[in-house]
């Protein structure tokens, strides 16, 4: 999974807005910031459905680009790339009993398959910890 960094800013009364030097025409935005990394991932992966997106530069040169920016308030953001693929395939996993038996009540309790469960849980997770 590759991790590309975005440059966030933040004006009084306006949304948090997040644009990527890497990626020029890519940017999202979100009015709380816990929203931004699930925008801004989804703003990369349909970036990466129309152009193939370069290499990620390194956090250092990054951050040597958002020099002024950062001193004005600007901060950094890692933001894995999670490709929207649109096929299904087929994985085995192996779990406890137990935890398999709470998975498919909770599933169930969503009105979601067991895959459709795991699928929304891993992306959850890959949100919160790029």
């Amino acid at each position: 999974m590759s991790i590309y960094y975005g440059i966030v800013h933040k004006d009084p009364d306006s949304a948090y807005g997040i644009h990527f030097p890497d990626v020029p025409l890519c940017f999202s935005a979100a009015d709380e910031l816990e929203d931004l990394l699930p925008n801004a991932m989804e703003a990369l992966a349909i970036s990466a459905e129309y152009e193939a997106l370069p290499e990620p530069s390194k956090i250092e040169t990054i951050r040597d680009l958002a020099e002024e920016d950062i001193s004005e308030g600007a901060f950094i953001l890692a933001v894995p790339l999670v490709s929207i693929l649109g096929r299904t395939v087929r994985a085995n996993v192996t779990m406890d009993a137990g935890l398999l038996e709470s998975l498919d009540d909770a599933a169930k309790q969503r009105k979601l398959t067991r895959s459709a469960f795991i699928a929304q849980a891993v992306r959850k997770e890959i949100e919160q910890r790029p």
